[in-house]
């Protein structure tokens, strides 16, 4: 009589080579987008949480993730077996035995924001000269000033924090047009130049333009306090120009602005009734459109339906709505703020090291 392999040895066979092509190479596309997303996903969720408990006066935890090791391992052993007895064909029998492990150990650690990194990371103001390489890097001028920025040349901002709470200078909103049209038009330029005090930051604007250009030029330095003839800027940090040829930005820490984006959380009537928050800003009925808030941050008992990001607190959900593309817009830049807070650069994404083994 002629051995034969039972069907069944076969699909255990099948399977475990299926599974061997998971690992290693293959591997490599599936962890990195999913453990990616994952990272991406659960910063915005801490992120917006930070954001409603600083409206209830509750104290922000932030936990990064600092490195993510995936790491498997697979075991497989099939045995076959047949014992053919010819004198009696009754008594024929196989043998068959299959076994296998598979163990998949991610690692992964978190570093909690605290003492020297807390301060650089969300208390120190964010360098001038990162808000303008981002407007160089086709950022929008209007947007990026009004986020990151508290003042330029003593003109000031809006501001819905408790402790600065103001309504936005008319000479404002010209300003951060008059920077968007030039962006737009090509019109302004950024350079470093090389001193022995160091680097300097040269803002410049185009000299070969057309009369509506050129009248937004003389707009904006006249709005600025800067004289006609001043071709170029130095960028500095400050709320006050010491020279004519001097453009100051007193910019935003990241804390400051997640507690201006706090002020557009909708925080539930009884919450505010019971004094578990704190009331709206007095500045905000004052603000024009586009002033606030930066995001809205809606609220309710039952979960969203169609949420871009949702959070659970004090038995309510909070949530930024997937169509209100302003809302969102603010959270991608809030990353970017977060990313060159410390350094003044614009980092590199976050480093996933996946090892196969």
């Amino acid at each position: 009589m002629r051995p034969s392999i039972h069907p069944t040895a076969l699909i255990l066979l099948a399977g475990m080579l299926s599974a061997c092509q998971t690992i290693g190479v293959g591997s490599v596309q599936r962890d990195r987008l999913d453990y990616a997303t994952a990272i991406g996903d659960s910063w915005k969720e801490q992120a917006l949480l930070n954001i409603v408990k600083l409206r209830y006066f509750d104290p922000p935890v932030f936990l990064d993730v600092s490195s993510v090791i995936s790491s498997y391992t697979l075991q497989s052993q099939v045995e076959l077996g047949t014992r053919i007895f010819r004198s009696a064909p009754q008594g024929t029998y196989k043998e068959l035995g299959a076994s296998g492990i598979y163990i998949d150990r991610p690692t992964i650690a978190y570093a909690p924001l605290a003492g020297e990194k807390f301060v650089n990371h969300l208390l120190r103001p964010i360098p001038p000269q990162a808000i303008f390489a981002m407007i160089q890097a086709g950022h929008q001028a209007d947007f990026i000033l009004q986020a990151g920025v508290r003042a330029i040349n003593d003109v000031y901002n809006y501001s819905g924090a408790p402790a600065r709470a103001r309504a936005r200078d008319p000479e404002f909103e010209r300003v951060i047009r008059a920077f968007r049209r030039l962006q737009q038009a090509g019109a302004l330029g950024v350079r470093v130049q090389k001193t022995r005090a160091g680097d300097v930051t040269i803002i410049f604007f185009r000299e070969q333009v057309d009369a509506d250009l050129g009248a937004a030029i003389l707009d904006l330095k006249r709005a600025l306090g800067i004289p006609d003839a001043v071709k170029e800027l130095e960028l500095g940090f400050g709320s006050l120009r010491h020279r004519d040829n001097e453009l100051t930005l007193l910019t935003r820490s990241l804390m400051e602005m997640l507690v201006e984006l706090s002020a557009g959380v909708e925080v539930p009537q009884q919450h505010l009734a019971e004094g578990r928050a704190r009331e709206p800003n007095p500045a905000a009925a004052a603000a024009g459109p586009g002033e606030y808030p930066l995001a809205r941050i809606r609220s309710s008992v039952t979960p969203p339906q169609d949420a871009y990001i949702a959070v659970r607190y004090r038995d309510h959900w909070f949530w930024i709505d997937d169509r209100d593309l302003s809302s969102k817009r603010v959270f991608t830049f809030l990353r970017i703020f977060s990313s060159i807070a410390e350094t003044g650069a614009v980092p590199q994404l976050p480093l996933i090291t996946i090892p196969a083994n």
